[in-house]
């Protein structure tokens, strides 16, 4: 059974942070910085939250936190900084265009 990116990614950010309810951000959180994203996606993968739960508690759209999964999937934590968000996304459909 082959294990999933994002496995790999949050294990990698992982190492060295401990994730458990008491250490995800507070609900309510306005600025969100990669690592504080990355947080709330390895609680997910983790199972400490359902993904239903981290939008609700976090006020996001299911969208937005799956776009976070998968540019944790794609890149890492690098993939979720704003600034490169535009980037990655026109390299992937450049990727995508590539494959038959």
């Amino acid at each position: 059974m082959s294990r999933k990116a994002s496995e790999f990614q949050c294990e990698s950010y992982l190492q060295g942070h401990q994730v458990t309810l008491d250490t995800l951000p507070p609900a309510g959180v306005l600025r969100w910085s990669p690592s504080r994203k990355a947080q709330v996606v390895a609680a997910v993968h983790l199972g400490l939250l359902t993904t239903e739960d981290a939008c609700r508690r976090y006020g996001l759209t299911l969208e937005e936190f799956t776009g976070w999964q998968r540019a944790v999937d794609r890149t890492g934590l690098k993939g979720l900084r704003v600034t490169r968000t535009q980037f990655y996304r026109e390299l992937y459909e450049i990727e995508a265009r590539k494959k038959p």
